[in-house]
């Protein structure tokens, strides 16, 4: 790796960081061993600003740039967005129904108390459900499923495990 500017990142397959490069793992360096670094960096990956700074830390998550653009949300250098976990409610769930349960047969009882739906059918017309407000209950359990359940599920892209490193040592990068 002849000459990488400071500051610069790489994907590398190793499960260690080379000889003068970081691991992109969020750590602390101090300012006065990294003088150079400091200097391209400050404090927007972390750190006090004093005698530490801070690394991006891309563990787990996906690198993009800053900016703006049509249609698109502003982005901050530096700025962490998103999440590994996401729990849907229910304004963000598809619209969609679930059909009653029922059973093929004549109803037998007048209150559908722990009961289910007798249903239609061409040769059974018959259904003893009648609302009145003096036979009203609870419907069985098994009536109408319930669906979800509140956990979160998984949120992040498919991916390859790779180690983000980043340059400690080198050119310092001239501006345009």
């Amino acid at each position: 790796m002849a000459d990488p500017f400071i500051g610069e990142i790489k994907i590398l397959p190793y499960t260690f960081a080379p000889r003068s490069w970081a691991s992109c793992d969020g750590q602390l360096l101090p300012i006065s061993q990294n003088t150079a670094l400091f200097a391209i960096l400050g404090t927007t990956f972390g750190g006090d600003g004093r005698s530490t700074l801070g690394l991006p830390n891309l563990q787990g998550r996906a690198p993009m740039h800053p900016g703006r653009g049509p249609g698109l949300t502003p982005r901050r250098l530096g700025e962490r967005v998103g999440s590994s976990t996401v729990v849907l409610d229910e304004a963000e769930i598809p619209s969609h129904n679930h059909r009653v349960a029922g059973v093929r047969r004549i109803g037998t009882a007048d209150t559908p108390d722990n009961t289910m739906f007798p249903a239609t059918d061409a040769d059974i017309d018959t259904h003893q459900y009648i609302r009145t407000d003096a036979n009203l209950s609870s419907m069985a359990s098994s009536s109408l499923a319930i669906s979800g359940g509140g956990q979160a599920h998984e949120n992040r892209q498919p991916s390859l495990v790779m180690q983000f490193c980043i340059a400690l040592d080198g050119l310092f990068p001239s501006r345009n």
